[in-house]
C-alpha cells in the first residue's frame, strides 16, 4: 500500500481508504446499501487493515448511528493503527436541532459519535454538506473548540463548492482558527465535475482530496454495460446515486473494457487506478460487502496505467469546456514566452 501526505499536515493516509457505509441499517437506504452486522464489519475492517489501509471513513448518519457503533466495536486494540474519520450535519433526530452545524448541533454530535465509536478523539472530523443557515464564524469556531479540547485532530468537509471551501479557509485563516485540512468530493470517470474549479482549488491550497464514490456508486464495477447490471443485486441497479450522463458513462464503461483487456484485469481496478493517477487526490475511499470485492479493489493500488491508457480515458470522459474556462484558455491573451 501507498500513503500520501493529507494537505499540508504531517499526517499520511493510505492511497485507497475503506468507506463504513455498508456497515449496519436495517432501513433504507442503509439496507440496500450493505446493512453488514457485526461480524461482517469486523471482517471486512480486518482485512482491510491487514492491506494496509489506515483510513476508514465513516458518518453519524449512516445506518442511522449504526455504522459508528459497530465500527467502535470491531476496532478495538486496533484503533490506533487507524486514522478514523466521521462526518456530521444531516438529520439524526426529530427535534429542530438534531440538524445542521449550529455550535449546539456540532457538540451534541461529537459526543455521540465519540461514545458511539467508543474512543476519546476523532482523526478526522468533517463537515457533510453546507449548512445554508449557519454562518461559517459558528461552525468554524465550535470546531476549533473541538480541536483545542483534544476530541478531534483535524477537521475537513466534504461535498462543498470551490467558494464555499475558500471562504471556510479564509474565516479561520482570519481568525486563528483551525483551518480545513480536506475535502471530501464525489469524483469519478463518469463524474468529472470538481476539475473545473475544487480540484484547482485544493492544489492551489496545499488541501487533500478525498475521493467518495471513485466506481460512481457501482456503475463502473464491471456489472454494467448498456444492456443494464449483470447483478441483479447490484446496489446501483436498485438506488441509482450519484446521477451520471448515462451515455457518456456506457462511452466510458466501453473504453474501461479494452483498458482492462489489455492489463488482464478487472474494469473496476481500472477506473480506481485512474483516480489514483489524477494530480490532487489523497485516497479514494472504497466501500465493499465482501472480503473479496475489498480484495478486488484493493488491487488498483498495485495497478500503473500507461499514458495510452489515461489519454484514452480521459477522452472519452473530458467535461465539455464551460465559460470562462474557454477564454482563459485562449492563448491570445496569454503573455509571451520569455527565455
Amino acid at each position: 500500500m501507498q500513503y500520501s501526505q493529507i494537505g499540508t499536515t504531517g499526517v499520511f493516509v493510505s492511497r485507497l481508504s475503506l468507506g463504513a457505509m455498508s456497515f449496519g441499517g436495517r432501513e433504507e437506504p442503509w439496507k440496500t446499501v450493505g446493512g453488514l452486522d457485526v461480524k461482517e464489519t469486523g471482517r471486512l475492517v480486518g482485512a482491510a487493515l491487514d492491506r494496509g489501509v489506515n483510513l476508514i471513513d465513516t458518518a453519524d448518519v449512516y445506518g442511522t448511528g449504526a455504522s459508528e457503533d459497530l465500527l467502535g466495536q470491531v476496532l478495538g486494540d486496533r484503533r490506533r493503527d487507524v486514522v478514523l474519520a466521521t462526518k456530521m450535519t444531516a438529520r439524526m433526530g426529530p427535534g429542530p436541532n438534531e440538524v445542521g452545524q449550529s455550535r449546539l448541533h456540532i457538540m451534541r454530535s461529537l459526543e455521540d459519535s465519540l461514545r458511539r465509536l467508543r474512543t476519546d478523539h476523532v482523526d478526522l472530523y468533517q463537515i457533510h454538506n453546507m449548512d445554508p443557515i449557519t454562518p461559517f464564524e459558528e461552525s468554524l469556531a465550535a470546531l476549533d473548540d473541538a480541536v483545542r479540547q483534544g476530541k478531534v485532530r483535524y477537521i475537513g468537509a466534504s461535498n462543498l463548492t470551490a467558494w464555499q471551501m475558500m471562504k471556510a479557509v479564509g474565516v479561520s485563516e482570519r481568525r486563528g482558527w483551525a483551518r480545513f485540512c480536506s475535502l471530501q468530493s464525489y469524483y469519478s470517470l463518469a463524474g468529472r465535475d470538481i476539475e473545473r474549479e475544487i480540484l484547482p482549488l485544493l492544489r492551489e491550497e496545499k488541501l487533500g482530496l478525498l475521493v467518495w464514490s471513485p466506481l460512481a456508486g457501482g456503475l463502473l464495477s464491471g456489472k454494467f454495460d448498456r444492456n443494464g447490471s449483470s447483478d441483479g443485486g447490484a446496489r446501483r441497479a436498485q438506488y441509482e446515486f450519484p446521477p451520471v450522463n448515462a451515455e457518456r458513462a456506457y462511452d466510458v464503461i466501453d473504453a474501461l473494457r479494452v483498458v482492462a483487456a489489455r492489463h488482464e484485469t478487472g474494469v473496476a481496478r481500472v477506473a480506481l487506478a485512474w483516480v489514483l493517477a489524477q494530480p490532487g487526490v489523497t485516497s479514494a475511499i472504497i466501500g465493499a460487502k465482501r472480503p473479496d470485492q475489498l480484495e478486488e479493489n484493493l488491487a488498483a493500488a498495485d495497478l500503473e496505467l500507461t499514458a495510452e491508457d489515461l489519454a484514452e480515458l480521459d477522452a472519452v470522459s473530458a467535461l465539455p469546456v464551460e465559460y470562462p474556462g474557454w477564454i482563459q484558455a485562449d492563448r491570445s491573451y496569454r503573455y509571451p514566452q520569455t527565455a
